[in-house]
């Protein structure tokens, strides 16, 4: 199993992992966020991306004024660089470009091994360990024709109601 909680893996991955590495290395963005203990999450980092998937990081932010602060700080001047917040999930995240590369930082005040994009990760990871190549492609497949992670995996693994409540379950 990865260790996801360090990014050195993409150095030996496929061409998009090893410019992810370069790109969140050269402009040291796990470094500037981690007093909020960042995890790269995703579709990149279990080789499940398309065309148009960004680089998903996520945060342990305590105290969401400070984390606004924080990412203005060190991100306001790239490109497209915006902040929204989510009520519902008492979130906030920013979004720019760097590279090619759109990057999305998530922060809630929950501790990143706990949230679920990095629970998420780990379940579709281990999915993807116990099937044949055909399924991975699949997946991808499906991503293209515009289905969300989740619900791709829900799809293909036959699992009832919600996708991503579903995929939980699944957890070791």
């Amino acid at each position: 199993m990865i260790n996801f909680l360090n990014i050195s893996y993409l150095k030996l991955g496929n061409d998009k992992q090893q410019k992810a590495y370069q790109v969140i290395t050269d402009h040291a963005i796990l470094e500037k966020l981690a007093q909020y203990n960042p995890i790269l999450v995703g579709t990149i980092p279990i080789d499940i991306d398309i065309e148009k998937s960004d680089l998903d990081i996520i945060c342990y932010a305590q105290d969401r004024e400070e984390f606004r602060k924080e990412l203005v700080h060190h991100f306001h001047s790239m490109k497209g660089f915006i902040i929204s917040e989510n009520q519902k999930l008492q979130s906030m995240k920013a979004n720019f470009f760097i590279n090619g590369f759109e990057i999305e930082i998530f922060g809630q005040n929950i501790p990143t091994e706990l949230q679920n994009a990095y629970r998420h990760m780990l379940v579709e990871h281990k999915i993807l360990l116990e099937n044949n190549e055909d399924f991975r492609k699949q997946i991808i497949d499906l991503k293209r024709q515009g289905y969300k992670t989740e619900p791709a995996f829900a799809k293909l693994l036959a699992l009832k109601g919600d996708a991503y409540e579903a995929l939980l379950k699944l957890e070791i």
